[in-house]
Order: C-alpha cells, then structure tokens, then sequence
C-alpha cells in the first residue's frame, strides 16, 4: 500500500467545505473536497479561528507562547533599543526578561538560553553582528 500524501489547504478552503457541510452535512463535503471526515470535524471546531486569520494561511503551527504579554514588553524593549543604536545579545534578552517577569509577578519563569531561542524565533528577530557603513 502506497504512503498517503499529506496536504497543508488554506484557511479559504478550509471555510468553503465548513460552508457545505452546514448546507449538505459531512459526507457530501467530503466527496465534494476529497478530503477525510476528521479533518472536516476538526476544521469545524476551528471555525472561529479560521474566520479570523488571513484566507492564505494554511495551519496554525508554530509554538505558543507561555507569557505572550511578557514577550510583547520585551520585543517592544529590544525594538527601542535598537532604534536608539545600542546592540543587544541574548545574555542581555535574558536578563531583561527575567526582571520583566518579576515585575509581572512571574512565577517559575527562568529564561533560559533556549527560551531566548524560541523567543527570538517567534518573534522573527535576529542577533546579527555589528557592521560599520563602508566608505564609498
């Protein structure tokens, strides 16, 4: 028996076969859309949720965040300090969000090096190293 292919449909498509299945039920949306049954029932649990995002996005994956209002205090903190031309490193990303989350009265938050990783991940920023203009 050959391997089954795996798709990744978009939100759009998602919310059409949700829109027949309320019309014709399950079964037909299936045919219809060539799709499995579970995923109709798991995208009809999802239905909010897909109202809301972009009709291109195709999944909702990713990690998320334990402490998204801490992580939004510290992008906005990195982004400040950027703009003003100071560097920041992940030792100073730590730090500053260990006494964020005492501040926010935080419990059992230790920010370690692979928290920062994944922070820096979700939040798309990089640590890059320090350039200087050229003299054209």
């Amino acid at each position: 028996m050959a391997p089954v292919k795996r798709h990744a449909y978009k939100a759009q498509f998602k919310l059409q076969a949700i829109s027949t299945v309320v019309v014709n039920g399950n079964r037909v949306a299936v045919k219809e859309f060539n799709i499995n049954e579970s995923m109709v029932r798991k995208w009809r649990k999802q239905k909010n949720e897909l109202r809301q995002v972009k009709k291109t996005k195709q999944s909702f994956r990713g990690n998320k965040s334990r402490w998204p209002q801490l992580e939004d205090q510290l992008e906005q903190w990195i982004i400040e300090q950027r703009t003003a031309g100071r560097s920041v490193s992940t030792v100073i990303i730590r730090l500053k969000a260990t006494t964020i989350a005492q501040d926010m009265k935080i419990e059992h938050f230790q920010g370690g090096p692979s928290w920062c990783f994944r922070f820096m991940k979700r939040r798309h920023l990089s640590i890059r190293a320090r350039t200087t203009v050229a003299n054209v």
